[in-house]
Order: structure tokens, then sequence, then C-alpha cells
């Protein structure tokens, strides 16, 4: 795959600020194989060019993304192993989240419109989240797969524990006003307004000397580590590798993809 060249993102660069876009606007951005795949390139790219202090993570139409593309994992993975599964899902899910949350330099993550399942693990391995007034995050699967939430259970550690629990208990949406009111996102902005100020917010962060703030952000993540979370994200995998096996599960699958998604869409209003 070429660096240089991304059929699913777009990579551009201002100064100082690469942004990167999730670009399969026609399915919301949803998670293939392949962009996930371009992502990982993307962030490798920006960690190695000297002159890029800041990453800001975006999706191009109207909504930042609905998260893995179930459609497209269906056509490649029809019915993988328990060995297969936890391959490509250690590699495209739980490796992919934290390369974006150990990349040196600052990431803000620019949501607009839904922000489901695997994008609110994108989003949450950012640094700082600036969204638009008609931004939402949910993660729905616990009801509409049967599975143990997300390859990566960053909920508590961003929005604290009670309220994680009944944003994964219920599969709700939960609105961008909420999300700036309990921590978990930084600024709120009318939809028109947010490409603007989040590139301002990027600029403000690359004023700074790019040494200082590497190992600036280094100690605030290591403030994570030492409370537990690299070990937490990691143990929970394991759990949701075990979901795939239920009944449950297995019974979603039996019932078809429409209606998973039909019922994913249904729970996380």
């Amino acid at each position: 795959m070429n660096a240089q060249h991304y059929e699913t993102l777009r990579y551009e660069t201002r100064g100082p600020i690469a942004r990167i876009w999730l670009n399969r606007p026609e399915v919301r951005n949803a998670q293939s194989r392949q962009l996930l795949g371009e992502l990982d390139e993307a962030l490798v790219r920006a960690q190695a060019d000297n002159d890029i202090r800041v990453v800001v993570l975006a999706g191009t139409g109207a909504h930042f993304s609905a998260g893995h593309d179930l459609k497209n994992a269906r056509a490649e993975r029809p019915n993988p192993t328990v060995e297969e599964r936890w391959a490509y899902e250690e590699q495209y899910f739980y490796a992919g989240c934290m390369r974006l949350f150990d990349l040196t330099k600052p990431t803000i993550a620019q949501v607009q419109g839904a922000c489901i399942a695997g994008a609110f693990m994108l989003a949450n391995a950012c640094d700082l989240i600036v969204c638009a007034d008609d931004a939402f995050f949910s993660d729905p699967v616990a009801h509409s797969l049967g599975t143990a939430g997300l390859e990566v259970l960053i909920h508590p550690w961003v929005m604290g524990m009670r309220k994680a629990k009944e944003l994964l208990f219920t599969g709700r949406r939960m609105s961008a006003d909420e999300a700036r009111d309990i921590g978990m996102v930084n600024q709120v902005v009318p939809r028109d307004a947010l490409d603007e100020v989040a590139m301002t917010l990027a600029g403000q962060i690359a004023a700074a000397p790019p040494f200082g703030m590497q190992l600036l952000k280094r100690s605030l993540n290591r403030t994570w580590d030492a409370q537990g979370l690299r070990v937490a994200l990691s143990a929970h995998f394991d759990a949701h590798q075990l979901s795939h096996v239920s009944d449950e599960f297995q019974r979603k699958l039996k019932a078809g993809l429409d209606t998973t998604i039909k019922a994913t869409r249904e729970v996380g209003r």
C-alpha cells in the first residue's frame, strides 16, 4: 500500500498540523479493513514526519464514523475461527487504537454527526475531542451483538465509571452537550465552525516546543498507566473475545446482519 496515496482516507498538512480524514462518506465512514490499514499507515507517516507537531482525526461528510463496517466484515470474513477473529481484532481494532493513543504527538478528534462503537474507540484514543453540536456518541453492541462492549473498553477512563455503565448497559446515545458536561469532550461548537475551531486549537498546541510537549503527553498518559489503564484494556480485550463464542452472540449472527444493523440503530436512539 502506497503511504503517499490512500483510497479510504485523505491526508493533508497545514504547516505543523497533519489532518487525517476518514473518507467513506457514502457509508458514514464505516471502518473497513482497508480504511483501518490505511489509517495505521497514515499515523506512522505523521509520527515519522519531524515537521508535524499535531495530528487531527476527522471524517468527511455528515458523520465522523458509524464504527466497524459490518457488511465488509461479513463479505471478507464470513465465518472466522476463534483464532482468526482474535488475530484480526487484535491487529485492526486493539493495536490500531493503541497506536493512536501512544502517538507521541498531541491528537485531536474532530467529530460531527454519528460517533458509534468502533468510532467511539478512535475518537477517545485521541488526546482531545472537539465536536459539532449535532454529534452523538453511542456503544450499543452489548444489545445489538451480545458482545462484552467494544474491543477497547476506554469508556470508564474518559467519562467516569457511573456514566460508562449507564451508556454501556443501555446502549443509548449521548449528545455532544452531555459528553462535554461529563468531561469526555473539550468543546462543542456549531457545525459550520467545527473545522476552524479544531484547526485553531491544533495551531495553539503546535506553537509549543515539540520535545517538551512530547514529554508532557508521555507523563500524562503514564498517569493513566499507573492507575492500570493498559492492564485493564488488555484484560477486557480477552473478555470481548470470549463473548464471541457465547450462545447469545451466535444467535445474533444467525438472525442475520440486517437484523443486527437494525437493532444497532434502534437501541442507540
